[in-house]
């Protein structure tokens, strides 16, 4: 009989490539998310637009039935029917408090738009709609909350951005815990450093003359 499928159900910029790592030190065969109508991405999958939760559900089916450990998108809004679909599952739901939230997210994507940030939000970019993406946000974890309000035991929150450890997660996850620190993915402070480095840089070319 195979193991639990478990789905990280938090949305983007809450900690979901920690967790996407957390998995893979467990052993675990993982997706860390799907990306959708990204033609700069080698690997995106096609979904005619507008994006819905029928659609999507089709596309990435293949990859649900294929990995064991799931996080970022789209698979927080699929939880549902990846509960419906695997039943036994263990969710996992990240958070993050919503101001320090949303400042990541208008930080991160800014106001490029995408065919899977209007599925999300109903919005095409994240700046200058901040107070729709809270107001999604918000409603998302609440209804994580309540449609396992009876079912406790399969359900885990999370806020990796206050103390990491192993101890919840493995504990809910029936894994010993490693001897390794928990990994902390591409924190926002890191990532910014090396885009400012690659700025200097160029920026120093353009100065001397360098093409």
């Amino acid at each position: 009989m195979a193991a639990p499928k478990v789905f990280g159900i938090g949305f983007q910029k809450t900690g979901t490539s920690s967790l996407d790592a957390a998995f893979r030190i467990l052993g675990y065969a993982t997706d860390k998310g799907v990306f959708i109508n990204e033609p700069r991405k080698r690997d995106s999958v096609h979904i005619a637009p507008p994006l819905t939760n029928e659609n999507v559900l089709a596309a990435v089916l293949p990859i649900a039935d294929s990995r064991e450990a799931f996080s970022d998108n789209p698979w927080p809004l699929l939880f549902r029917e990846m509960d419906t679909r695997y039943p036994g599952s263990k969710f996992i739901l990240t958070v993050r408090d919503p101001r320090e939230w949303i400042a990541s997210v208008v930080r991160h994507f800014g106001d490029r738009p995408s065919d899977m940030t209007q599925w999300i939000y109903g919005v095409p970019c994240p700046a200058g709609h901040e107070a729709r993406c809270l107001e999604v946000y918000e409603k998302h974890n609440a209804a994580v909350r309540a449609h396992f309000a009876s079912r406790p035991a399969d359900l885990l929150e999370l806020d990796l951005s206050v103390k990491p450890r192993w101890d919840a997660l493995c504990a809910f996850l029936g894994k010993p815990a490693p001897d390794s620190p928990f990994p902390h993915e591409n924190p926002a402070t890191e990532r910014e450093r090396k885009q400012n480095s690659v700025w200097r840089r160029f920026k120093q070319r353009l100065r001397s003359g360098v093409p």
